[in-house]
């Protein structure tokens, strides 16, 4: 396949825009080369500016669940686009989607719509602090919350070593409010929280893991998360916006049974505009202005399109028994494939999968955190990435990103994934 324009019109962004860039995993810096530049999308396809049509296994990082271009969801915006596209007031669609959400996922009674899973977590340790009153939070390496101050600090030495920022604009003073624990380690948080007493407002965690690779949590890891943070007055942050609303309807803490204090959402809740929302019992989210004492707000939180879209989406969820039956079995029929495509090869790999969430490593040893997920041979999935895009298949331009696995995909095109992934290891 050939991509002489996307090269062109990436060489035009790059003299306007940072990086040529409006988010940093786009400008395949990872893997090399130059980015595809898409020109449209439907079902489970994309159609790039150079008339390449390729497979989506990333499908916007998670929200086109139910494909791209989905029909209800597009004409929910369209509709709604005709009675105006912002208020900066309420409208009954907020309360609608809301009310539906709440209906869908255990153990939240009160939900706010903001428009990034960025603000949604940023907003989410806000509120924990202010409900607590305590100042520190721990988080785990690997984990991604989006790119807020408190989120962007890598690993101390030590369990009661404060984080360090490891992005220029990351002050110390924030820094030390972040704790970083290993994930899938419940001795290590334990260690965090026996060195900061009655210090730690909230755990967040993303409870599967998707930015470093798909990896599940170990048995009793939630449930000891959720221990731990009941004994200590600590609240327990689940960060769904990956996860909320993909592998089930009230998403991890429906599949694992394990509650959450505060949920965040993002991706699919907004059915591909940009929406995102944290969610907790009335007691926690009666904190928030204009009720409580917590400060947080937003002009377009609430956009009606973006309502109206996610809406759609949580509807066609809602409506349909059998979507995450059919969904684990195509993404169980590829991860099958793909160990077949390598058993003919000397290729070190291990695959995780959760539901609709699926990675390749290209190590033998388990991925099981951050630590592991790095010991990954990543110019093997240099190769692997730019050889399956030749193939028309497109998947993340990382090793550290999950895939994810849209309904619209048909059998067919997972046996054209599967066949691809077998050309591509023979030249690794």
């Amino acid at each position: 396949m050939l991509y002489q324009r996307s090269s062109q019109l990436f060489a035009e962004a790059e003299k306007v825009i940072p990086g040529g860039v409006n988010s940093p995993v786009r400008a395949f810096k990872s893997v090399g080369g130059t980015p595809i530049f898409v020109k449209s999308a439907k079902g489970a396809y994309l159609f790039d500016e150079d008339g390449n049509r390729l497979i989506d296994y990333i499908n916007s990082w998670g929200p086109m669940i139910l494909g791209h271009a989905y029909e209800p969801v597009v004409s929910a915006v369209i509709e709604r686009t005709k009675l105006g596209t912002s208020f900066g007031m309420p409208t009954a669609l907020e309360t609608e989607i809301a009310t539906l959400a709440i209906s869908m996922v255990p153990n939240i009674e009160k939900i706010r719509f903001v428009n990034s899973g960025t603000e949604a977590c940023m907003s989410a340790i806000r509120l924990a602090r202010g409900f607590t009153k305590r100042d520190k939070i721990i988080k785990f390496a690997g984990c991604y919350h989006g790119h807020s101050d408190s989120f962007l600090i890598q690993a101390g030495s030590g369990a009661s070593t404060f984080g360090t920022p490891n992005s220029p604009g990351v002050t110390a003073g924030t820094a030390k409010d972040t704790l970083l624990a290993r994930y899938n380690d419940l001795e290590n948080v334990g260690q965090l929280i026996a060195a900061n007493p009655n210090e730690i407002a909230a755990i967040i965690v993303e409870p599967v893991a998707g930015n470093m690779g798909c990896i599940p949590p170990r048995e009793g890891f939630l449930e000891g998360l959720r221990q731990l943070c009941t004994a200590n007055s600590i609240l327990l942050i689940f960060d769904e916006v990956m996860t909320g609303f993909r592998l089930a309807k009230g998403g991890v803490q429906e599949l694992y049974g394990v509650d959450a204090d505060i949920v965040t959402f993002g991706k699919v809740i907004g059915g591909g505009l940009p929406v995102g929302a944290f969610a907790a019992r009335a007691e926690i989210m009666d904190y928030l202005a204009p009720i409580g004492p917590v400060y947080q707000a937003g002009t377009l939180s609430g956009n009606p399109l973006a309502m109206a879209a996610g809406l759609a989406m949580l509807q066609a969820i809602n409506e349909d028994d059998q979507l995450f039956q059919r969904l684990e079995a195509k993404t169980a029929y590829l991860e099958k494939g793909i160990q077949n495509a390598f058993s003919d090869t000397d290729l070190s790999f291990t695959i995780n999968r959760v539901g609709s969430m699926i990675s390749v490593h290209f190590d033998a040893s388990p991925v099981v955190d951050f630590q592991t997920a790095a010991k990954g041979d990543n110019q093997t999935f240099k190769k692997f990435f730019h050889g399956l895009l030749q193939e028309g298949v497109y998947i993340a331009p990382s090793a550290y990103e999950t895939w994810f696995i849209t309904d619209a995909l048909t059998y067919e095109d997972l046996d054209f994934t599967i066949e691809a992934i077998r050309n591509v290891s023979k030249t690794l």
